[in-house]
């Protein structure tokens, strides 16, 4: 071969992809066990990403609009932290860069095989199964795997040691189960229905127990999303939502610590939210914004500023007159929402940068499923559509295990769009 036909062919680096790959399928387990490790996987997931575009000479990653939109959207939280002056700041708003390069690994490289995607479904569905089981043993028998009993508010830890159960099951069950939810629901035979039905209503009751209430919600909006699309998922989702609203009624006698939660703490909070722990976040999180709109507090802002006593104020524009609201006490390390928090990091001009870059991400995804509709493509793009829902309580973005799950499922999605065409196709209804 001559030395310039030689030199114009990219290297064969496949096998920089299957450790990846294979690394890629623990992180369900290490998401849920050791968020340490999975932090370090994924920057390890990043940088290997790089290295491989470097070696194949392909950068195109580079070019799309979203990865665009993340790099000014982290060069201005590196500017507001670079106004508080705190070198520490600075370091930890330049590292969020490895999120963005990682939802491009994910979707420009470690996921482009439809089979490892599969794989990783299987993964996630085991460990969906993992909670599920553990949550009803909890429930049972008062204890879990660990010997622990529920968390001080009433809510199930499943097999875990801290109240994350709802989140964890939300996020696996998705992706691992609903694809076989929906494949026996189209088989649109008495049998397919029943297990198609049964699995919802196990998993619907599953988070009632659990009693987390933001994984329930966004499990039944994305569950309702799903069914809007696939006709044959709309009676098993109408029964498991029936069941489901029965279970709440008779949860007074068989789950009390539940009816709590779920119910009775969820009408308080609501009557007076301006006085719940959220409102209160959010209410900080305001005054904060109001006093630095352009360029935020940078990187970490809110939870250092958050007990200072020059924001123990109101917001008189939304009606909320002026008072300490919670004071330091009623502090936490986040305001519990992506764009609060982007905002407080970053002022004004972050959070519109924020929300366009969430934008640049959903389109080629809507773009995509008007143009084929797969299963996987479906099921994981309405999964990215409502974890960047707005209107919710999240924990932050920045820490793991949050962005663990939310940067894969991106990621995932991104990739399931771009390999759509090879999937199988889900049927629409109207």
């Amino acid at each position: 071969m001559p030395d310039s036909a030689r030199a114009s062919c990219p290297p064969d680096l496949s096998w920089m992809k299957r450790p990846v790959v294979w690394g890629t399928y623990t992180f369900p387990l290490l998401l849920c066990y050791a968020l340490a490790p999975a932090e370090i996987l994924l920057c390890l997931i990043a940088g290997a990403f790089v290295i491989h575009s470097a070696l194949s000479r392909d950068w195109s990653w580079l070019r799309q609009p979203w990865f665009v939109l993340s790099l000014l959207l982290g060069a201005d939280i590196v500017l507001a932290s670079a106004c508080t002056g705190s070198m520490r700041a600075v370091v930890q708003s330049v590292l969020l860069l490895r999120y963005p390069v990682f939802v491009a690994a994910m979707a420009f490289w470690v996921l482009t095989d439809a089979r490892d995607r599969h794989r990783l479904a299987t993964a996630y569905a085991w460990v969906a199964i993992w909670m599920v089981a553990g949550s009803w043993q909890q429930y049972l028998w008062g204890r879990n795997i660990m010997g622990y009993g529920r968390w001080e508010d009433g809510a199930l830890l499943g097999p875990l040691w801290a109240p994350r159960a709802g989140q964890a099951l939300f996020m696996t069950a998705f992706p691992g189960l609903m694809p076989v939810i929906i494949s026996l629901a189209q088989r649109r035979t008495r049998g397919g229905l029943l297990c198609a039905g049964g699995l919802l209503v196990l998993l619907v009751l599953t988070f009632l127990l659990i009693s987390q209430r933001m994984p329930t919600l966004l499990f039944l909006f994305g569950t309702l999303c799903v069914a809007l699309m696939v006709r044959a998922l709309r009676l098993p989702f109408v029964l498991a939502c029936v069941i489901g609203a029965g279970g709440i009624a008779l949860s007074p006698v068989v789950a009390p610590q539940a009816y709590n939660k779920l119910v009775i703490s969820f009408e308080h909070q609501m009557h007076g939210f301006a006085d719940s722990p959220y409102g209160m976040l959010f209410i900080r999180a305001g005054v904060m914004v109001s006093d630095h709109p352009l360029v935020g507090m940078g990187y970490d802002g809110f939870r250092i500023n958050c007990p200072n006593p020059i924001y123990f104020r109101g917001l008189p524009a939304l009606g909320i007159a002026d008072g300490p609201h919670g004071g330091a006490p009623g502090c936490n390390l986040h305001p519990h929402n992506y764009y609060i928090q982007v905002a407080t990091m970053a002022g004004v001009p972050g959070m519109v940068l924020f929300c366009l870059l969430v934008i640049a991400l959903l389109r080629p995804m809507a773009r995509g499923l008007r143009a084929h509709m797969g299963v996987e493509q479906m099921v994981m793009c309405i999964l990215a559509f409502v974890i960047v829902w707005p209107l919710q309580s999240t924990s932050s973005f920045s820490t793991q295990p949050t962005a663990g799950w939310v940067f894969i499922a991106l990621g995932w999605a991104l990739a399931a769009t771009r390999g759509g065409a090879g999937t199988e196709r889900a049927g629409q209804g109207t």
